[in-house]
């Protein structure tokens, strides 16, 4: 049969839809449940580059247009992507309320508030968002925001993006893990054409259907470019294919396809106007040839790899011409402000060094305002690649700026050499006050890469400076950073001296907020080495920064309360601080402070004895995003804690991360992760290594007198035979462990609400009623190896009939299965792979291959796919989520 050419326009929406049948019904299932109860929904549409995400969505959207609003907007394949990029789309579109908050610059919580607002509509709203594999940090923080208020709003978000282009630490697959358990979110994922299809198609076209399938593997996109260019010669490379179906094309829709593909996601029709110097007479030829399509007013490729192959094609001069024509017109829109991201993008693809330094720092500026820190960071080095130019103050004030933010990323190796490039030049130029500044930053960071003594060192340097200068305030800081620099190494007296200077100078000039820090250093570390007025001072302190209204002060008052409440076991009083704490940093987007927090939930959840719960809201935490080092060492050591206390082997693979991102600096997290390495050893049956474990954590717990460290860490040593009988004399309920005073210990540890450590206390007694009832307790708490410990004793004392316990998840459930295995259960039923569960999960992808083995053989199936289906034809549909009361979903 001969070939016959024709556009994509006739045959590509056809073959992006067929075999889509079973995901409209799933899409249209979601928008009736949006329509018919009035709470919002959000379905991820995911699958490789060219599979037909976009032409699904297109003909949801349309058959739904007159029940529905819809909005739709994309992330962009900038080089730093704009902050919010999907929603300035919209705002542009929508002009109202939300269009004002874009402009104004409004932190997430009040961007989702607004925006929550305009979804409240009827009919009800589908919001798409596109290409969310180039989602930006500011879109993430209101995505994430948005799901925790989907029963607030009636809409249908759907999210599209490439699961073929996310790195395993990727904004988007973080994300995705976070909410995976929430009800209202739903996964979607589309295939490849079959076999069948791409023969059904290929045959009217005269093309060989076993060559056009292999070189295709069915992607509809690809398959579209091939038939679409005509000939019965398939291309070797998709690009082939789209070059050559632009040949067909006029030299004018040659030249109106290099201009919009230097823009990435669309172009509006003004802009290609003005690039191609007013004459459009060669568009409509693109548009009927279905290589480009229009969308209000603007102008787009029907796909991105189409855009790709051109802008790859266009020769290098015409690309700069281009994106420096781009330049000239995005600075001066007839609509809107400029908009520094675009221009930046731009001006760097054009090499314009004066464009990027004039964009950039600015594009920098609004990203961290809207707390996109990740973007401001990446603004600004954009700009001191061409910052050569600039006088040293400029190149100072840029270094200075990125080494910030970098600060609060993370990237504390690239804020480092920022921080000394800005170092450098405050020096040279003279400028000894503003170097201080400097300085102090770079103590703050040093301290976190485990530099301690020299963190020390420049912070006294920076006070140096400061103390002739007859800057009080500056000087008052700077004496307020060696108090906290004191305060993380648990040295009381050095935090004392240096806390009291601040409080003297800050009082001077008014800075109730610097007042606050101080005391807020100086009540942790009393509170820590077991002084109870310390409390008292942090309580003074978070009055004093709330009448200051300073955030961080405030954030880190109520932080630092939780924490000294928790590690004392002091449940009330952290409870109180934790609620009002979460509320604050949320409010607020005070994401690192937020995180803290909730690491210290989970540790409080494990401390009442609520082990699996524990385990539960450490593994979501370690699923976030922008997870801080300090964040999540904490949830690492609570979830290798609560795994232990299960008796599962897997408690070691987040115990050892933890040790090895521990610095021994900050004592109250390498303390942590030496007890629960201890702890580990000793209930799984490896005391030999305790000593090793502890010996240095127990030795800086006794010379600082960090009060509960030294005690506990002392129990688990006697527990390997080490003596150390300084520890005995102390006044906790492990102290009273020490001395042998057992039921006391038990009493005690029931006053302070922890029944792990009570039974624990108990089963130290020689009575067969007190060691009966530690193994109902232990039993009841799911603690299978100290649970076991006990049954042994009574055994070994000749009682008869101990009972097993099974555990209550494990008899709960037809299946059998562990709580573990449930766990790895939910991670099927989301499709992922041994590998996926690991990452997940904090386990060896052995280890999930094997918990998925022992899954499939206990419900007596021989496929991933079976297991899901069969646990669900056995009622597990409220076990299979690591999530209590979640459900294995459709």
């Amino acid at each position: 049969m001969p070939s016959t050419r024709v556009t994509s326009e006739q045959i590509g929406d056809n073959v992006e839809l067929l075999e889509r049948a079973d995901q409209l019904a799933t899409l249209s299932w979601a928008f009736e449940q949006v329509a018919g109860n009035g709470a919002g929904r959000l379905v991820f549409l995911g699958g490789e580059a060219g599979v037909g995400k976009t032409a699904l969505l297109r003909r949801f959207c349309a058959e739904h247009a007159g029940r529905a609003h819809v909005l739709w907007g994309s992330c962009e394949r900038l080089f730093t992507p704009r902050a919010r990029g999907p929603f300035l789309d919209i705002a542009e579109r929508w002009p109202g309320p939300l269009a004002a908050g874009v402009q104004e610059r409004v932190k997430p919580h009040e961007f989702v508030t607004m925006l929550i607002a305009e979804l409240r509509l009827e009919p009800p709203t589908m919001l798409v968002l596109e290409d969310l594999h180039w989602i930006d940090e500011g879109t993430f923080d209101v995505l994430r925001l948005v799901v925790e208020r989907l029963p607030d709003a009636p809409v249908l978000i759907l999210a599209s993006f490439r699961d073929d282009a996310l790195s395993a630490h990727h904004l988007l697959r973080l994300l995705l893990g976070e909410i995976a358990t929430v009800p209202s979110v739903e996964r979607l994922h589309l295939q490849p054409l079959s076999r069948v299809a791409v023969a059904t198609l290929a045959r009217p076209f005269g093309v060989d259907e076993v060559e056009l399938y292999a070189k295709t593997a069915g992607n509809p996109f690809f398959v579209t470019e091939v038939l679409a260019g005509g000939g019965a010669r398939i291309p070797a490379t998709v690009r082939d294919a789209v070059l050559a179906r632009a040949s067909y094309l006029p030299p004018a829709g040659r030249h109106i396809l290099e201009a919009a593909a230097v823009v990435p996601a669309r172009v509006e029709l003004w802009l290609l106007e003005e690039l191609v110097g007013g004459d459009l007479a060669g568009l409509e030829s693109c548009i009927s040839s279905g290589m480009l399509h229009t969308e209000d007013q603007t102008i787009a490729f029907r796909h991105e790899l189409a855009r790709l192959a051109i802008e790859a094609a266009t020769a290098l001069h015409r690309r700069v011409e281009l994106h420096r024509a781009v330049v000239r017109a995005l600075a001066s829109p007839p609509i809107g402000r400029p908009d520094p991201a675009r221009l930046a993008h731009h001006a760097e693809a054009a090499f314009d060094p004066r464009a990027v330094l004039e964009h950039a720092p600015v594009a920098g500026d609004y990203a961290a305002e809207l707390g996109a820190h990740v973007e401001a960071a990446a603004q600004y080095a954009r700009a001191l690649r061409f910052a050569d130019s600039l006088r040293m103050a400029e190149q100072a004030n840029l270094y200075e700026r990125h080494a910030y933010e970098c600060h609060l990323t993370d990237d504390l190796i690239s804020g480092l050499a920022s921080n000394a490039a800005a170092l450098e030049r405050r020096r040279a130029l003279g400028h000894d006050v503003l170097a201080a500044d400097v300085l102090r930053l770079r103590a703050k960071m040093l301290w976190f890469v485990g530099q301690p003594d020299e963190a020390e060192t420049i912070c006294r340097d920076a006070v140096t400076l400061l103390e002739g200068s007859g800057d009080t305030r500056r000087l008052a800081t700077a004496y307020a950073t060696m108090t906290q620099i004191a305060m993380l190494a648990m040295k009381r007296e050095m935090t004392l001296e240096w806390g009291h200077k601040t409080i003297e100078l800050a009082e001077q000039v008014d800075a109730a907020g610097l007042v606050a820090s101080a005391l807020t250093s100086i009540g942790t570390v009393e509170a820590f080495t077991g002084a109870t007025e310390g409390y008292t001072r942090l309580e003074r302190g978070l009055a004093l920064a709330k009448d200051a209204a300073e955030d961080e002060h405030i954030a880190r008052a109520l932080v630092n309360l939780v924490s000294s409440a928790v590690y004392a076991h002091r449940h009330e009083l952290a409870e109180q601080y934790l609620t009002e704490g979460l509320a604050y940093t949320e409010h607020r987007d005070l994401e690192s402070f937020r995180g803290v927090l909730m690491g210290l939930s989970a540790l409080l959840q494990l401390s009442r004895g609520h082990i699996s719960e524990a385990a539960d809201d450490a593994s979501a935490i370690l699923r976030r995003a922008r997870t801080l080092p300090m964040i999540r060492i904490g949830a690492l050591v609570v979830l290798g804690r609560a795994l232990a206390r299960r008796g599962d082997l897997d408690a070691w693979t987040p115990l050892d991360e933890a040790r090895d991102l521990t610095p021994t600096t900050d004592f109250a997290m390498f303390g942590s992760v030496a007890l629960a390495r201890a702890e580990a050893a000793w209930l799984l049956k490896t005391p030999d290594a305790i000593d090793a474990e502890t010996d240095v954590a127990y030795e800086i717990a006794c010379e600082r007198d960090v009060v509960w460290y030294r005690e506990e860490l002392a129990y688990y040593r006697t527990q390997a035979g080490i003596d150390d009988a300084a520890a005995v004399r102390g006044r906790t309920p492990f102290a009273l462990q020490l001395r042998g005073q057992s039921g006391a210990a038990a009493r005690a540890w029931t006053a302070l609400e922890c029944p792990y450590e009570a039974a624990l206390a108990l089963s130290e007694c020689d009575d067969v009623t007190e060691l009966r009832a530690a193994l109902r307790q232990l039993q009841r708490l799911e603690a299978g190896p100290a649970a076991r410990r006990v049954a042994r004793q009574l055994r070994e004392l000749g009682v008869a009939h101990v009972s097993r316990g099974p555990r209550r998840a494990t008899l709960a459930n037809p299946g059998n299965l562990t709580v573990r295995e449930l766990e790895v259960l939910a991670c099927l039923n989301d499709g992922l792979s041994n590998a996926a569960i690991a990452t997940r999960l904090y386990i060896s992808p052995k280890t999930a291959d094997h918990h998925v083995s022992a899954i499939m053989g206990k419900l007596g199936v021989h496929k991933r796919s079976d297991a899901v289906l069969e646990a669900r034809r056995r009622g597990l549909g409220e076990l299979g989520d690591p999530t209590p009361g979640a459900r294995l979903r459709r």
